[in-house]
């Protein structure tokens, strides 16, 4: 992990921050305010950036790859809530802002290049910027407007519903995510996927 300010393709990964949902309205001004904070992490599949019930946390913007939003419970059951990939971003904002410990993992599915920065140094450019605060807590309400949809429709949408929907929503992950995470996300088994999709119901 190298900080973003001495990284030797910095100028390459200032361009593409630029591109960032969550920073692309930020103005030059605030990008060099955030930098000294700024680090890059090359993640391979299966790397950790956060481990849930941990108290330390961060903020990630994606440049590269995908990560996926899991919960586990004691006997290592995973529930993944949602997928991220390149311009997208990750958190534990809210779990910060209450003052609790990450209720939720952050692992990549694929190889990953990720910009982090500590939560704390994040909230309190927030907090100093409330028009940059505003457009990202909206941000934060609507991925977990998504994820609340997504959890509904687990239990109202049959198996051929179910990708369907995954597929209309996010046609350019289809084909990205490994398929036994894809039929995990979808509480269905890799087999029913595989044969959904080569049966020509998918």
């Amino acid at each position: 992990m190298t900080l973003l300010a001495t990284h030797p393709e910095r100028n390459v990964i200032r361009l593409e921050l630029k591109h960032n949902d969550v920073l692309k309205d930020l103005d030059d001004a605030d990008r060099e305010e955030l930098e000294p904070h700024m680090s890059v992490f090359d993640g391979g599949k299966g790397d950790f950036l956060l481990y849930q019930g941990v108290r330390e946390m961060e903020q990630y913007f994606i440049i590269d790859g995908i990560l996926k939003r899991v919960v586990s419970n004691q006997e290592g059951k995973e529930m993944i809530l949602r997928f991220a990939d390149e311009n997208d971003m990750e958190t534990s904002y809210a779990a910060w802002r209450l003052g609790t410990p990450t209720p939720y993992g952050i692992v990549c599915v694929t190889k990953a290049r990720v910009i982090r920065m500590p939560l704390k140094e994040w909230a309190a450019f927030l907090d100093a910027h409330p028009k940059a605060k505003a457009s990202f807590e909206f941000y934060v309400m609507r991925v977990m407007s998504e994820i609340m949809a997504h959890t509904i429709t687990l239990h109202l949408l049959d198996a051929p519903g179910r990708v369907h929907r995954f597929v209309r929503k996010h046609p350019d992950l289809v084909d990205r995510i490994p398929q036994k995470q894809l039929a995990s996300y979808l509480n269905l088994s890799a087999e029913t996927l595989s044969r959904l999709r080569h049966s020509g119901k998918i």
